[in-house]
């Protein structure tokens, strides 16, 4: 029901950030008190601070990298919080033009094969167990249709764009990757060896996941996002011909990413964040030597 002009507000409605009015938001400046989104939370020794107050702090004696605003897990504000963003989505879009342009040569010298499998327009075994590594990174680029394309970059702009701004562009790529290798790996290591596999859903996924840990860290009503997950989930296990496996894996690997994103103390937090990152990809080579092993 609409609200009429001059009545009380509900009492239960969030404030809105003061720089950003179309988002609601549970979190204030603990300086000045305004209410402000992820986007403008600059972490502060306790609770979070908006920009101008960071910058009207700058005379306290701090160097002014130290009193710079960041972002909620330390990144660096920047100018378009969704840059990294948009190149992934037209990075996916051109080698979908690619494949369009060149059809199946091209696709299967880039998806996932685990090995020793005979692809069309492609002469010798083909495979991750053959030497082909890369295919771990080049099928996360890759997808078999409109709808699926359609699918995976409209999820990517809803689900990454504010993300990358409450992370900074930094530790969302590397949050992105790792999800993505680590689904790669998980499909390597359960699905058969000629089994293709290819899209961009295990790094959505991982963002998914961390999109979950960002918003219990923040207080945030996590409802919406269980719903959503619950009906991605049986999506992937009920659908046929869905590569479950890199689902699996990059959630998995976003919520321990994203989970050091967040939770990473203050002191030596870049060194907790990215040092999380080098542990999953540490597991994802774990993980493709073994199975490359049994196929070799």
């Amino acid at each position: 029901m609409d609200q009429a002009a001059g009545s009380t507000p509900d009492a239960r409605s969030l404030p809105v950030c003061y720089r950003h009015p179309d988002r609601e938001t549970g979190i204030r400046c603990t300086r000045c008190e305004r209410p402000i989104c992820p986007e403008c939370m600059v972490s502060a020794s306790v609770g979070f601070q908006c920009p101008e107050c960071v910058r009207a702090g700058s005379g306290t004696g701090h160097t002014p990298a130290a009193t710079r605003p960041r972002t909620v897990a330390g990144g660096t504000l920047t100018a378009d919080p969704r840059l990294a963003t948009k190149i992934l989505i037209g990075v996916n879009l051109a080698v979908f033009l690619v494949q369009l342009s060149v059809g199946d040569r091209f696709t299967n010298r880039f998806l996932l094969l685990g090995g020793h499998t005979y692809a069309p327009y492609l002469t010798g075994p083909q495979g991750i167990a053959d030497g082909q590594y890369y295919r771990l990174l080049t099928a996360m680029f890759l997808h078999s249709g409109y709808i699926h394309i359609l699918f995976n970059m409209v999820s990517l702009w809803w689900i990454g764009g504010p993300l990358e701004a409450a992370l900074g562009r930094a530790r969302y790529l590397a949050l992105y990757f790792v999800s993505g290798l680590a689904g790669s790996a998980l499909t390597y290591l359960l699905a058969a060896p000629n089994q293709p596999s290819l899209g961009a859903s295990g790094a959505i996924y991982g963002l998914f996941a961390a999109t979950a840990v960002l918003m219990r860290r923040l207080n945030y009503d996590l409802r919406p996002v269980i719903a959503l997950l619950v009906i991605n989930l049986i999506i992937t296990f009920g659908v046929p011909h869905i590569a479950w496996q890199a689902h699996v894996g990059g959630l998995v690997a976003g919520a321990v990413t994203g989970y050091a994103m967040v939770h990473a103390p203050r002191r030596n937090r870049a060194l907790v964040q990215y040092g999380a990152c080098a542990v999953v990809l540490a597991v994802v080579v774990v993980l493709t030597l073994v199975r490359t092993a049994q196929l070799t």
